[in-house]
């Protein structure tokens, strides 16, 4: 029996690569190819730590890995991070996991000096759930690239710009 709250946790762990996998499959949204780019960032930052540029966050009950978050700051930028990954076990979904991981995630990022926050994704019909989570989030569409992944697949970019730092 899982405890009441779920807990964050920082740090990146071998094992966390199965557990993305895992995950990121579960959601039923990825490719194979896409689920290994996943994986591949938790062993970046395993191999090269900070130096890699992606950063997690995870969300776990009981030693259970429920969801996590990546980001990194964009290389030439001033304050603007992209958010790679969010995903949620599938299990899991309808319980605010995945805002929890979302608000925890721009608190980091925040808190690192970021002031925007970037995010892509498939304009495609399947990813219409996705696309409103990030809308409730307060993300805003910034472009739409036509044919970006295939045609007829387009790639969505949605921003949020966070607050100033006091």
């Amino acid at each position: 029996m899982e405890s009441a709250d779920p807990a964050f946790r920082y740090e990146v762990r071998p094992e966390d690569r199965e557990h993305v996998r895992r995950i990121v499959a579960s959601t039923g949204f990825f490719n194979p190819a896409e689920v290994e780019v996943a994986v591949e960032l938790v062993h970046e930052h395993l191999t090269r730590g900070a130096a890699s540029g992606y950063h997690f966050v995870f969300i776990e009950n009981d030693g259970r890995l429920l969801g996590y978050a990546c980001y990194g700051p964009i290389a030439g930028t001033a304050a603007s991070y992209d958010l790679y990954w969010i995903a949620v076990d599938h299990a899991t979904h309808r319980r605010g996991l995945g805002q929890r991981l979302m608000a925890e995630a721009e608190r980091l990022i925040h808190e690192a000096g970021g002031r925007r926050v970037y995010i892509e994704t498939s304009a495609r019909t399947q990813y219409a759930p996705t696309r409103r989570f990030y809308e409730r989030a307060g993300y805003r569409v910034e472009a739409i690239l036509k044919d970006f992944y295939a045609p007829g697949e387009d790639k969505a970019i949605y921003v949020k710009v966070l607050p100033e730092k006091r």
